[in-house]
């Protein structure tokens, strides 16, 4: 036969079956009818004549299924008459079928959406051409490189075709209203276009413009373009106005382009990064990310040598200089930080997704048992084990199928609030959709459930025993200890992945709880905070800036409802603080290559009140304290505690300078009580205070000098001065914007929101698990009681007491799952290890944890297992013989 007319032998069967079922049914009819009349000629009676011709034939029904197996595209027809039996059979049972789809729609559902966060945050190359060769080089796996040390870098390594850094930046965009401060970057020439991106509009940077006195360019951000310019095409070559100063627009990036996505992920437009010669030569700003790209051929571990190499070199001659250069793809600097979290929630879903399938497969074992007899009728008239099996694995396929649709359903919805949740922290969140490629994992997802939990009830309901099910009949009294035995198994091994999922959650939990605890040294409550920038101001000069920032504190202070006010360069845990190496009077120097250093902040007059600062020793800063007076520096405790144990720091002398070029020695006045500093969980460290009046260099520099962070406390709800704040601001300057507004609480709750987020995620796993688990328990309980009715009824007539009856089935349900649960505790002693760096005051192996969690899965199973054994007392022995 051509293909042609295979084709269209198949295409006929596929349109047209039903007509063609008429013609074959006509056909046969017509045939034994023929048949009928040559046996009645030959003088049988006409009943005979029928019996014998059917028997000739071979059946009807038969030979039209052997008819159709032989056809074009009988598969194809098989398969849909199945699926409409399958759809048949699950309607005649919705009960079950719901309770199918809704176990399976949890498991996928939550599979599929973890899986959408995993593949745009891990698994997804970045949004850069040949993103793979991309590489970050960092001091000590996270610190910033100073401009010196990127210059030998650039000029000695040949592993790189290309090295470009980029520095933060935050200008004010003024000349239209309102004015408003941008987060930006200053980058070197060579960055942008080592990234490969084109720019949507105009171009990036040229060599020339990264040198000194020709850096007045910006290429715009494309949501920069579209807010502030409204898209309008000709903002090339247009000038706008950054920290008072002309720049001229010379590109727009595209909409999807984000740099760098672990870093400034919300910069807005960036300009050149020009060097000095007395920048080129500093080695201890380290302000500038390192960003290169691999030449062809060459290895990241060919190039972290080179760096290595070149890094001793300079350490020799530098000893100050940071050792430990690290070079690492920019994948795994964007994604490392989360790769644990995302991991652990991948590996909890999985588990999730086993039980679901677990519960089903306990399901279709109890449905299979209902449907003995069926099965049984069905294959005394012929059908063979083969064909059982496809039917029972056609209708698992239809439950995954409908499972699927469920699961698609809830991966949308649970894609949408893990984005409305993730924290601040988890990088490429924008990215993160449900896409095709999402939906072919989902669906492939479910024709392996499908398979896995429709293979074993299928093979095991198609192999029974014909005559001993005829023989039982409907009593269903004949179920074998095997199939008791599988369910048992099934259900403890629920149990066994609930451990692990509860254990999970409960370790996250008390870390909350413990991270909860921290005493961030501070007091949040009723304080608000914002940061004003006088960047490109009339009030910019450093002449003005000095008086600008107290009397902005001052007319705040006088605005009712206000209690307290202060001002400080960074607000501790806000992402961003400045290191400050200081010496000790009296003292020996560090060791070379030994860093001396704190976090240094710059603090105006009622800063530690109005944050709730305890100073346990010595006085604040006041307004005295300016320069010309004596200088003076608070420390906090940690400092204090490390420098002079059990001294008393007060009147102790420090400098930030080195000594051996002449240094300007500070006082200490006053110790305050440790505070969270950026990372709500790491310990304590140095902190040096220094009042704004008497730091020249923050009062007087260019760019660091330039904001300052507010922090004020009031009677009632902080944000209702809010507007108040503005305008006292705008009434002295209308050109200085107000950026970063929030309460303290605001700030703590972005600081704790990683671990809220995945508390969150584990906890509802942990739920839905338990859920699985309880209500197999409780199928397995009520499943083994309605077979055992007519037993107990015998039991109960001959006077059996039901306390022993309901102790009976209590103890199997709590045997089954104890014994599910202490192999979970075994699997989640060895899986939890995966969870340490996600534990905040609570290990991996945390006793509590893994008593309560057993205990509470018994309570569990006792109470799934009561409503059967109450049942079952209940059962009324006359009517459980009639059964019989």
């Amino acid at each position: 036969m051509s293909l042609h007319t295979s084709l269209k032998a198949l295409w006929r069967n596929i349109r047209y079956h039903d007509a063609a079922d008429r013609d074959l049914d006509a056909e046969l009819h017509g045939f034994l009818a023929t048949l009928v009349d040559e046996k009645i000629r030959a003088g049988m009676p006409p009943a005979q004549a029928r019996r014998v011709a059917l028997l000739e034939l071979g059946g009807v029904e038969q030979v039209k299924e052997s008819v159709r197996e032989v056809r074009a595209g009988a598969w194809f027809e098989t398969v849909r008459r199945d699926a409409r039996y399958a759809f048949r059979s699950l309607r005649r049972t919705p009960g079950f079928t719901i309770a199918a789809i809704l176990a399976l729609g949890l498991g996928i559902g939550a599979t599929a959406a973890i899986y959408t966060v995993v593949s745009a945050v891990l698994l997804r190359p970045l949004n850069y051409p040949d993103s793979d060769r991309l590489v970050v080089v960092l001091h000590n796996e996270r610190s910033p490189v100073a401009p010196a040390n990127y210059l030998d870098w650039r000029r000695e390594s040949r592993s790189f075709e290309a090295m470009g850094a980029a520095e933060m930046w935050g200008p004010n965009l003024s000349g239209q209203e309102p004015a408003e401060k941008l987060p930006a970057l200053r980058v070197t020439a060579d960055l942008l276009p080592l990234l490969r991106t084109r720019p949507l509009l105009g171009r990036v940077f040229r060599a020339d413009e990264a040198e000194p006195g020709h850096e007045r360019v910006v290429v715009l951000s494309y949501g920069l373009w579209q807010r502030r310019f409204g898209g309008d095409p000709a903002v090339i070559e247009r000038s706008i106005l950054l920290d008072g100063e002309s720049y001229q627009v010379v590109g727009v990036m595209p909409q999807d382009f984000q740099f760098a996505p672990f870093w400034a992920t919300n910069t807005q437009l960036w300009a050149p990064r020009a060097f000095t010669s007395q920048t080129a030569a500093n080695r201890g700003a380290q302000s500038l990310r390192v960003f290169a790209r691999l030449r062809d051929g060459v290895s990241l571990e060919a190039a972290q040598a080179e760096i290595s190499l070149i890094s001793k070199r300079i350490e020799r001659l530098y000893p100050d200089v940071p050792p430990n250069t690290t070079v690492r793809t920019l994948q795994e600097t964007v994604v490392g930080q989360v790769r644990p979290a995302l991991l652990v929630m991948m590996g909890a879903v999985a588990v999730l997704l086993l039980m679901a399938c677990a519960n089903v497969a306990h399901m279709l074992l109890a449905r299979a048992a209902t449907r003995q007899r069926e099965v049984a009728v069905r294959s005394a008239i012929g059908a063979t084990r083969e064909r059982m099996i496809r039917q029972f694995i056609t209708e698992s396929l239809v439950l995954s199928g409908l499972g699927c649709v469920a699961g698609l359903s809830l991966a949308w919805l649970g894609t949408r609030a893990i984005v409305a949740w993730a924290p601040g922290t988890l990088p490429r969140a924008a990215t993160i959709t449900l896409d095709w490629h999402i939906v072919g994992f989902t669906l492939f997802l479910g024709l392996v459930t499908g398979l896995i939990f429709g293979v074993a009830p299928a093979w095991q309901s198609a192999g029974q025993d014909l005559n001993t099910v005829l023989r039982d009949g409907a009593r269903g009294s004949s179920e074998g200890g095997v199939r008791a035995r599988a369910r048992d198994v099934l259900v403890g091994s629920q149990f066994a992945l609930a451990v692990v999922l509860l254990v999970g959650a409960g370790l996250l939990t008390r870390s909350f709880i413990a991270l909860q605890r921290v005493d961030p040294g501070f007091v949040p409550e009723g304080v608000a905070t914002m940061i004003v920038s006088v960047g490109g101001t009339r009030e910019a000069p450093p002449a003005v800036r000095a008086g600008f920032f107290p009397e902005v504190l001052r007319r705040i202070r006088a605005i009712p409802g206000v209690t307290a006010a202060g001002a400080i360069n960074h607000i501790p845990i806000a992402g961003d603080s400045w290191g400050q190496t200081f010496w000790i009077e009296g003292r020996p120097a560090p060791a070379p290559g030994v860093r001396q250093g704190a976090t240094w902040r710059i603090v105006l007059p009622g800063y530690f009140a109005t944050m709730g600062i305890p100073l346990t020793r010595g006085r604040d800063v006041t307004e005295q304290d300016r320069l010309g007076a004596p200088e003076v520096v608070i420390v906090n405790q940690y400092l204090a505690d490390h420098y002079w144990p059990g001294e008393d720091p007060i009147g102790k002398r420090l400098t930030i300078d080195d000594p051996a070029e002449g240094a300007r020695w500070i006082t200490v006045i006053g110790v305050s009580k440790n505070t969270i500093r950026s990372d709500w969980a790491a310990p304590a460290a140095e902190e040096l205070y220094l009042p704004f009046l008497q730091d020249n260099s923050f009062m007087t520099g260019l760019g660091r000098g330039n904001y300052f962070s507010y922090v004020v406390r009031t009677a009632g709800n902080p944000t209702a001065v809010i507007p108040a704040i503005r305008a006292t601001i705008a009434d002295i300057d209308p050109a200085v914007p107000i950026s970063a507004v929030a309460t303290m609480d605001e700030v703590v709750a972005t600081a704790n929101g990683g671990p809220r987020f995945y508390l969150f995620l584990l906890s509802t796993f942990a739920i839905v698990a338990l859920t699985l688990a309880a209500v197999g328990v409780y199928g397995v309980m009520s499943y083994a009681v309605s077979r055992r009715t007519h037993e107990i009824g015998i039991r109960m007539a001959l006077g059996a007491d039901p306390a022993l009856v309901r102790r009976s089935i209590l103890q199997r349900g709590l045997l089954v799952a104890m014994s599910g649960a202490g192999i979970g505790v075994a699997v989640a002693i060895l899986l939890t290890r995966a969870m340490t760096t996600l534990l905040y005051g609570v290990t991996p192996g945390d006793p509590f944890t893994f008593v309560t969690v057993p205990l509470v899965l018994a309570l569990v199973a006792l109470l799934a297992s009561w409503l059967p054994a109450r049942r079952a007392t209940r059962i009324d022995p006359l009517r459980a013989l009639r059964q019989d």
